[in-house]
């Protein structure tokens, strides 16, 4: 996905949000994305906002619009499993009007423990996919005996 700038936009159609971890934001509404389905345990959130992690981190926030305490560290799986090609059924593609091939994208959420990211992981089990052009998302549940919730990320 597109890196989502943080700093402040001089956009007309900017939003003010606030966040935990950012602090307050302007972001630009068209850099908005929208979940088609709820995140499994969070049924309010519907937008979220992508920013990157640091200017050379494959590692993006995945910020709520709403809530500022609810984000979740993404990454694309490449960086974590590169031979990760789930099947995206039709029913996904269709709910999230993706027509062509490279406007599709993925990413996982990844779980650092406190203190301890020596043992972060990547729960490669429940995607994220996108519609890059159409700023639309889903997380789907893969085959639980293919893929794992956990995948172990190791430090470089």
């Amino acid at each position: 996905m597109e890196n989502t700038d943080k700093s402040p936009t001089n956009s007309q159609q900017g939003r003010k949000i606030h966040t935990s971890r950012f602090g307050d934001l302007e972001i630009d509404e068209d850099k908005l994305i929208t979940m088609t389905t709820p995140l499994p345990g969070f049924p309010d959130e519907h937008l979220f906002i992508l920013l990157p992690h640091g200017p050379n981190a494959p590692f993006f926030w995945l910020q709520s619009t709403d809530s500022p305490e609810v984000a979740f560290i993404v990454i694309s799986p490449d960086f974590v499993k590169p031979q990760f090609k789930p099947e995206v059924s039709s029913a996904v593609r269709k709910e999230l009007q993706i027509s062509k091939e490279q406007d599709m994208e993925l990413m996982v959420i990844i779980t650092i423990p406190p203190g301890k990211p020596q043992d972060m992981t990547a729960n490669l089990l429940g995607p994220l996919v996108f519609n890059a052009e159409k700023r639309l998302a889903k997380q789907i549940v893969l085959d639980p005996t293919k893929y794992d919730p956990c995948w172990p990320i190791p430090l470089e």
